[in-house]
């Protein structure tokens, strides 16, 4: 049998740890978050924390290097997400929008342009709070997912 998936939070400010966890729990899933510090410790022998060197782009290498097409990834990162869709990881950001090959490539043109017209000064680099919809759309969003990569692991096993 093909190993269960593993979820991979890109944890460097990810508002949605506890709700990663939650997710992870009720499906015994592991987890691993990767972030270059700042992480507290966890006792649950479910959940790994990865420290990678401060050095640019060191964690989102750390989570490319080991993800399989079963896992799930959780990023707000837009780049990181096209590397994960690329191993057919399945992507998810924080507020639940996922990431897939059908909409990798406009969300990475709308990063890249959003960047262009902050540098000009054309809009203000402003995100948007997170909200509690974000939070549980995000839920609704994991569960879904987590659920079809189960799907996806047990097919693959037969």
């Amino acid at each position: 049998m093909d190993a269960q998936p593993v979820i991979f939070v890109d944890a460097d400010a990810c508002p949605v740890k506890p709700e990663v966890i939650k997710v992870a729990e009720r499906h015994g899933l592991m987890v691993t978050f990767v972030a270059n510090g700042g992480l507290r410790p966890s006792r649950d022998p479910m959940i790994r924390n990865v420290v990678v060197s401060a050095g640019f782009d060191a964690a989102d290498d750390w989570i490319v290097d080991n993800v399989s097409g079963s896992d799930i990834v959780i990023t707000a990162d837009v780049p990181l997400a096209g590397r994960c869709v690329e191993k057919d990881a399945h992507v998810i950001g924080p507020t639940g929008r996922l990431f897939d090959d059908a909409n990798i490539g406009m969300a990475t043109a709308m990063r890249d342009l959003n960047q262009h017209l902050r540098e000009s000064g054309e809009i203000k680099g402003y995100n948007a709070a997170f909200s509690p919809k974000d939070r549980s759309r995000f839920l609704e969003s994991l569960d879904r997912t987590v659920r079809r990569a189960l799907r996806q692991t047990s097919t693959q096993a037969t």
